[in-house]
């Protein structure tokens, strides 16, 4: 009988670490969508949401339901399922610059300066700010679908890969990697 109290004090210290991390959401997008039925039309309400942290993981969710509210918890669920991890630099910055896809959608994301601020639009915007970079310049190419924005600058952050990773991959050392070559030098 202990047992199984030890078991479920572990389970619920388990649960209370997981929902610790405090993430921010962000409300992108919300459309009122139709059924047509046999006596009319049934509506209801499709909503997309950006969830992050704020150091460097973020995620983005959609939800469907008759109410506004029911539909922003079901996408705010499913993004804190969906979220990914983003290598920052200095924590403010990506390391290198990106391309992403998602059917029409195209995005490009560079790196920038201190001080430079977000330099974004709309959808985009948001899931910079949720994944808590702070100088970054991004066009959106392509559609305007808000839906496939973010999945294009989710495939893009994907990509993001740190030095320390490259590294890794490499077999060598990150000095190795970041040391420029001797050509460059000789120019300079």
């Amino acid at each position: 009988m202990a047992e199984r109290e030890q078991r479920r004090d572990r389970r619920d210290d388990r649960r209370d670490r997981e929902e610790t991390p405090e993430f921010a959401d962000r409300l992108v997008a919300i459309n009122r969508v139709s059924k047509t039925v046999k006596g009319g039309k049934r509506f209801g309400f499709a909503a997309l949401v950006v969830v992050g942290d704020q150091r460097g993981r973020v995620g983005f969710g959609k939800g469907k339901a008759k109410e506004v509210p029911e539909a922003i918890r079901k996408a705010t669920e499913q993004a804190k399922r969906s979220l990914i991890r983003v290598p920052l630099r200095d924590g403010r910055t990506l390391h290198h610059d990106i391309e992403g896809r998602h059917g029409a959608g195209k995005v490009v994301m560079r790196t920038a300066v201190a001080g430079t601020g977000i330099i974004a639009g709309g959808p985009m915007r948001a899931v910079f700010e949720m994944l808590g970079l702070q100088d970054v310049v991004a066009k959106s190419l392509g559609s305007q679908n808000p839906y496939n924005m973010i999945r294009a600058t989710i495939d893009g952050l994907k990509q993001e890969a740190s030095p320390r990773q490259v590294a890794q991959r490499r077999g060598k050392k990150v000095a190795d990697i970041l040391k420029k070559p001797e050509a460059e030098i000789a120019e300079a």
